[in-house]
């Protein structure tokens, strides 16, 4: 039961303060990402100098961290790319690179790791010829229709 009250005050904390940051430095922060990201990286550094984390805490803040930064990216997928098979690839890639990071297993890591940039290479930079169109300039497009 400590862990979870550990983690969730550590997850609160850290989202305050990012809140706080975003409004005085005028950055776009996700708070919740924030403290999220906070925590696990506090526990992974404490974990290493041989504090005691409770391993199932850190895998899950992992995990959840792999899977919004999967529907943030999914966003900018450049023009034609599944954002099924994007989630499908990316996901399991990441909770590799997740899991090989709480287990120490370097290679792993190392491999998932590079899964990862391949696959945001892939789906996220358009190829050659290919018009580029994200969701802002659509945005923008229907408003200067819509403005007179």
């Amino acid at each position: 039961m400590e862990i979870i009250v550990t983690t969730i005050a550590s997850i609160l904390a850290i989202a305050g303060v990012a809140w706080a940051a975003s409004r005085l430095l005028q950055l776009s922060l996700c708070p919740i990402c924030s403290g999220v990201a906070g925590t696990w990286l506090w526990m992974l550094v404490a974990r290493h100098y041989g504090v005691a984390v409770d391993a199932s805490m850190l895998s899950t803040l992992l995990g959840g961290s792999v899977v919004g930064i999967a529907y943030q990216l999914e966003k900018r997928l450049a023009g034609g790319r599944s954002q099924l098979l994007w989630k499908t690839l990316f996901i399991p890639a990441g909770f590799a690179a997740a899991y090989a990071l709480v287990a120490s297993q370097w290679a792993l890591l190392a491999a998932a790791v590079l899964a990862l940039l391949l696959l945001m290479a892939y789906f996220l930079w358009p190829r050659a010829g290919e018009p580029v169109s994200s969701a802002a300039v659509q945005d923008l497009e229907s408003k200067m229709k819509n403005c007179c």
